[in-house]
């Protein structure tokens, strides 16, 4: 019994190494020795040790009866667990893993209390789960187009992560260059999607390393078309979209906005777009169009995402937008009563994230914005809204897609919603959509969607000197670093003699299979494998026989 549980410990471990389940442990090549009941290892116990040659390594802890043992040069991990099993009080053999830290980047606004005593400024990260996402995937390569006012380029948390900053305002109505923001409301978004995270200042962005593409609109409808092709067309992986109409405003697609989101969507571009600030059914375009009413409910219906605002309580804030277009809410607005840090907002405190460093238009009174001043540095407000709301799921989409760039675009969406904190057995509702974004949920959920097809190899003789002879094949499936892969199911074994048909022999789990054919005829024969995702394999290599 005690060998087999070590044999299975030690399996354990090798598959640990060979798989993506847990990719922050890695074996130190020690053993991990605990004696019978917790006592500590009898003396002859560590002379047998010794005898064998085993070296003290790591630390050993008496109280709980643990010896920490390095194998002898030249001997297994394995083989060497074995020896150590069979010695009098041991009670279990195990190899010893490193694990890393959890990442927890060092800006600052994560951890200093910030809307009320004992809660950090960038409280929502924690809550989303994206410490955990993290440890996932960071997005060096993701690309996130924030199409809205500008930006601020020269803010420090901002000008590392600009990857192209674009004007597309008309001459009539430009505000300035691209990375200018006279409103606010751009660097605010921008920021709460890809800021420069853990440089040891100021606060980090929800898509951690990802990088953005600046499309400053004047909110037109030829503008917004523009963006959102012009962002498609520089391969970005998620478009944050926090506009639309305002409050009684007039509400109807347009058909060059529809027509420019589709494009968006062949190209497997994450859209997302801002519910309404307003307590409305009526969410507006484009929320309208990526999630239209009365589909909210349905996980499979939706070209994108319509994301309402939730507050600290984990409610629906009273200013947000609710009803059948609404996909999922994220955190937007600090509602808690006392202990309020924070003089702007009274009861309310919004999202903490990057500031122009100019005046800006949401300052004007009454101030939508409230401007920050953080470790001397003033480039930072909190602004409360669905606008705050989206972009921290447009950063999920888009590390989603760089974790996975085999997932479908339909894929990406549903396990964004399914993964949703809300409460046990609930599903969809008016208010959170399919609930709170869960950030590390979802990347978990998009690295065990597999949509590689497996692969198989066949061994069959070329010259068969007798009738009967046995055909053999191996088969994997395919992984990727990060992606958790589902597994062969089964293999179909097929054989055509000469030029005739195209014959399915049998499907099976097994490897191989005994063939008796005629002499003188050459048998064709290929394996395809099936994966338990339902993948198949393409292409198959073939194997030619003659039956001398």
């Amino acid at each position: 019994m005690r060998r087999g549980a070590v044999l299975l410990s030690l399996l354990a471990v090798l598959l640990l190494q060979g798989a993506t389940d847990a990719p922050a442990a890695t074996p130190t090549g020690n053993l991990l020795v605990l004696f019978d009941d917790g006592q500590s290892a009898p003396a002859a116990s560590q002379d047998r040790i010794s005898a064998l040659g085993g070296r003290p390594a790591g630390r050993s802890v008496p109280e709980i009866g643990l010896v920490t043992i390095r194998p002898p040069s030249g001997v297994s991990a394995g083989a060497f667990a074995q020896r150590l099993a069979a010695l009098p009080g041991v009670a279990s053999v195990q190899p010893e893993l490193r694990y890393q830290p959890r990442a927890v980047p060092d800006d600052p606004a994560l951890r200093d209390s910030g809307p009320a005593r004992g809660v950090p400024w960038q409280w929502y990260l924690a809550r989303e789960g994206f410490f955990r996402a993290w440890t996932l995937e960071q997005g060096r390569s993701a690309l996130v187009a924030v199409i809205d006012s500008g930006i601020d380029g020269r803010h420090p948390d901002l000008a590392p992560k600009i990857a192209a900053a674009i004007d597309q305002q008309a001459a009539v109505d430009s505000t300035g260059p691209a990375n200018t923001d006279q409103v606010g409301h751009g660097t605010n978004v921008a920021s709460l999607a890809c800021a420069d995270t853990d440089n040891g200042i100021g606060m980090a962005g929800a898509g951690y390393g990802c990088r953005l593409v600046i499309e400053k609109t004047d909110f037109t409808d030829s503008s917004i078309a523009a963006a959102i092709v012009d962002a498609t067309k520089r391969h970005v992986d998620a478009i944050n979209m926090s506009f639309g109409p305002a409050a009684g405003g007039a509400n109807r697609a347009p058909h060059s906005e529809i027509r420019a989101l589709r494009y968006a969507v062949a190209h497997r571009v994450v859209l997302v777009a801002a519910a309404s600030d307003s307590p409305g059914i009526d969410q507006g375009d484009p929320a309208n169009i990526l999630q239209p009413a009365g589909s909210g409910a349905s996980i499979t219906r939706g070209i994108g995402l319509d994301v309402t605002s939730a507050d600290y309580a984990g409610r629906r804030s009273s200013f947000a937008g609710s009803g059948s277009e609404i996909s999922l809410a994220a955190y937007g607005e600090f509602r808690r009563a006392g202990n309020i840090l924070d003089p702007c907002r009274g009861p309310t405190v919004g999202v903490f994230g990057a500031f122009p460093g100019n005046s800006t238009e949401m300052e004007s009174f009454p101030p939508t914005a409230c401007r920050v001043k953080f470790h001397g540095d003033d480039r930072y407000a909190t602004i409360a809204g669905t606008s705050m709301a989206a972009p921290q799921v447009a950063a999920v989409g888009a590390l989603m897609r760089v974790l996975n760039p085999y997932a479908t675009l339909a894929d990406i969406l549903q396990a964004i919603k399914r993964t949703a904190t809300r409460p046990r057995g609930a599903r969809w509702t008016g208010n959170l959509g399919w609930g709170i974004l869960d950030a590390g949920a979802a990347l978990e959920a998009i690295r065990r969607v597999d949509r590689l097809p497996p692969r198989a190899r066949l061994f069959a003789p070329r010259v068969s000197r007798r009738r009967s002879f046995v055909l053999r094949w191996i088969g994997r499936d395919q992984r990727r670093p990060g992606l958790i892969a589902s597994g062969i199911a089964y293999y179909e074994l097929f054989v055509r003699s000469g030029g005739g048909r195209s014959v399915r022999l049998l499907r099976t789990t097994g490897h191989s299979f005994r063939f008796t054919g005629r002499p003188g005829h050459r048998y064709t024969f290929w394996v395809v494998a099936v994966d338990r995702a339902g993948n198949r394999e393409r292409g198959a290599p073939r194997v030619t026989t003659l039956v001398a």
